[in-house]
């Protein structure tokens, strides 16, 4: 038995750099440094956990839609573990929102082949959270989503997802579609024998055509979402200073109730 995992990974703007906006409202990546989303590692994690459970033979696929640079992404991937990776980069596809990305997502895991696809919760800069399940209605399977602990046997995937105030116990037959929390397990640190192997693993690069997508289908012209305007967060300015010469806790209080924070 053999059992195919591609993980949807994401080429993010890191959220510690000064982050702006281009010109047509998209995020300008040229202007900060990217990184593999933190939400992502999860989800490479639990597909090497699952591989090294299982007596089956399993083959791990990242898989990331982005620009060049994405690369960076991928190979962090493969110096975790994973096998191969495959590279969605086209210049259309800039400004491609939630629903294009599960298009493409859709028919790049289809041309690949698998039988379990593992996303993080969301992305570290949209942080909309819907691709995995936009991504399980185009590929007509199951989604079982935001899990806290995950395993595959038999056939079967199974998960527990915590809320506020139960966690329920969830499955579904393969193939399917799960996402993961950031409490599914700490993600891995790559090893420098897994950095150096990484170099060798093979990447593969698809563009539109090699999926059959139509330029229309994707980018800022086939978006159903549009940003139609955006302004710079103002500048901090300076707090007030309660100092407690007998009514501090008083003053305190009134200014938490004039902020309506309390």
């Amino acid at each position: 038995m053999s059992l195919r995992i591609v993980v949807t990974v994401k080429y993010v703007p890191d959220a510690t750099g000064d982050r702006h906006f281009a010109d047509d409202l998209t995020v300008d990546r040229d202007d900060v440094d990217g990184l593999l989303s933190e939400l992502d590692e999860y989800a490479v994690e639990q597909a090497l956990q699952i591989s090294e459970n299982s007596d089956d033979d399993v083959e791990i696929t990242v898989l990331t839609v982005g620009p060049e640079d994405a690369k960076d992404a991928l190979r962090k991937a493969l110096s975790m573990g994973a096998d191969k990776a495959i590279h969605v980069e086209d210049d259309d596809l800039h400004g491609t929102d939630a629903i294009g990305t599960s298009l493409v997502l859709a028919k790049a895991v289809e041309k690949a082949g698998y039988d379990l696809v593992i996303s993080g919760m969301a992305s570290t800069d949209g942080t909309m959270g819907v691709v995995p399940a936009l991504l399980a209605e185009r590929l007509g399977v199951p989604q079982v989503t935001l899990l806290s602990e995950v395993s595959v046997e038999d056939g079967t995937v199974k998960g527990r997802r915590d809320g506020d105030t139960a966690s329920e116990q969830l499955e579904a037959s393969l193939p399917a579609v799960v996402s993961v929390t950031d409490q599914s397990g700490e993600a891995r640190y790559p090893s420098f024998k897994g950095i150096m192997a990484a170099k060798k693993k093979p990447v593969e690069s698809w563009d539109l055509s090699d999926l059959d997508i139509d330029e229309d289908e994707v980018g800022l012209g086939g978006a159903y979402t549009v940003v139609e305007s955006a302004a710079e967060r103002p500048a901090r300015t300076a707090g007030t200073i309660v100092k407690d010469e007998g009514e501090g806790g008083k003053q305190l209080a009134e200014f938490l109730a004039s902020q309506k924070f309390v």
